[in-house]
């Protein structure tokens, strides 16, 4: 397959790196408004104040209440104990109009919608596979009516700077240069136009990260608004966050913002927003099988697209599967449409012991290692305005800390627009 390389306008790389800081950050990062380093986080956590702890516990059992919704059935998740988690998730199924989003008042009193058109051009060839998560292994399901939701436990929220921002990611002041940045990204993206959804296949793997204050991600993110308080976004993909869930997993996960994650938004059903109408994904649940180096690939296609007739974000798992929508009312500037698009991953660096991370992006190797062997995003597409899918206009592609992590875009007859990313981080060249 062909690859190719785009020339960028010196003011490409900082508009797009200007939104790269402010889309990335993640809870893990949180801690750090706290105490700079985890050491110092841990000495403060000894000292023991029984009426503050007391008092903390109360509001995190409040905070639990309110989004651990009363199940109809719970089903047991039982993990590898390789991967860091022995017990497991607790799936409850929850009766849909119980879910976290119709707490939002908007939807109070309200049922989830029924599915909208899907894009024109768009042609499931049947429905993806129902156990690629591994809760489902057991067997068990979620009733009709019901929905699959992860339960949040008190050390999930424990490993979370704050009651408040649990779920979260941070807001901070956006440098321009992301060299200075502890986050690290390769993606493409498209921009000038007017974008009313996005289609992607991307491969799962389960990149090794370093330590929990890091992660690594590849997701698609939908995008409107300037770059300062009024930023838009709508995301989607695949993540291992030791610090939101526990353990190192590949999860299938969402968000959403309105104003550049200050107040709005959050991950998965961790608040109200996010309507899901689907009994058979849980978000946030643990995806298997996930691709190995030189055997075999596993990836997952997604779709989000604006709703014609009454403005709601959908997004698609896979060929056929509908997940939930996004109501068009959380929203300001994608009410009308999106001005970006784009695809890639992410990783967070703390500069462990001084060095840069070894934390993995996708695979864990460079772009030009190829197929069975790097990450890839393929058949990329937008949705125009006649709720059409179509193939990228004018693909860029930008990798901010290339030594550690690269990117390498083509285009050919079976894959359309594709790009393959990733690396292992700490090397000889990335010291």
């Amino acid at each position: 397959m062909a690859s190719s390389c785009c020339n960028i306008s010196p003011i490409i790389p900082i508009f797009v790196s200007f939104l790269l800081v402010f889309s990335s950050i993640n809870p893990i990062v949180a801690s750090q408004s706290i105490s700079s380093e985890p050491n110092e986080r841990l000495q403060k956590n000894q000292t023991f104040r029984p009426i503050e702890e007391l008092q903390k516990l109360k509001i995190i059992r409040a905070h639990l209440s309110k989004i651990n919704k009363p199940p109809i059935k719970t089903i047991q998740a039982l993990f590898l104990i390789s991967y860091g988690s022995p017990d497991g998730d607790l799936i409850d199924c929850v009766l849909s109009h119980h879910q976290p989003a119709f707490d939002h008042p908007h939807l109070q009193g309200q049922k989830p919608l029924d599915p909208p058109e899907r894009p024109k051009g768009h042609n499931p060839k049947g429905t993806v596979s129902e156990s690629f998560q591994l809760w489902t292994f057991s067997g068990e399901s979620c009733p009709e009516g019901t929905i699959p939701i992860r339960r949040t436990k008190e050390e999930d929220i424990l490993r979370a700077s704050s009651v408040r921002r649990f779920g979260k990611k941070l807001s901070r002041t956006v440098r321009r240069d992301t060299t200075s940045s502890d986050h690290e990204h390769a993606v493409g993206y498209v921009m000038g136009e007017e974008y009313y959804g996005a289609k992607a296949s991307l491969n799962v793997w389960a990149p090794r990260v370093l330590n929990q204050y890091e992660f690594s991600l590849s997701q698609m993110w939908v995008i409107s608004g300037s770059f300062g308080d009024d930023l838009n976004t709508i995301e989607a993909g695949w993540q291992v966050s030791p610090e939101l869930y526990g353990d190192n997993y590949p999860r299938f996960f969402t968000y959403w913002t309105t104003d550049a994650y200050q107040a709005t938004g959050c991950y998965n059903l961790l608040c109200s927003g996010f309507v899901q109408t689907n009994n058979k994904i849980a978000i946030g649940a643990a995806i298997s099988p996930t691709s190995s180096y030189n055997g075999g690939q596993f990836d997952i296609s997604l779709l989000v697209w604006k709703d014609p007739n009454h403005g709601n974000w959908w997004l698609e798992f896979g060929n056929g599967l509908l997940v939930g929508y996004w109501p068009s009312f959380l929203f300001s500037h994608l009410r009308d449409h999106a001005s970006m698009v784009q695809f890639g991953g992410e990783i967070v660096n703390t500069r462990p012991s001084g060095f840069h991370t070894s934390t993995q992006m996708g695979s864990g190797h460079f772009a030009d290692e190829g197929f069975g062997k790097a990450s890839y995003f393929r058949n990329m597409q937008v949705v125009d305005w006649d709720n059409s899918l179509v193939p990228l206009s004018n693909l860029k592609v930008l990798a901010d800390h290339p030594n550690c992590y690269d990117i390498q875009g083509g285009i050919n007859s079976v894959w359309g627009n594709y790009f393959y990313y990733g690396g292992p981080g700490r090397n000889m060249k990335c010291p």
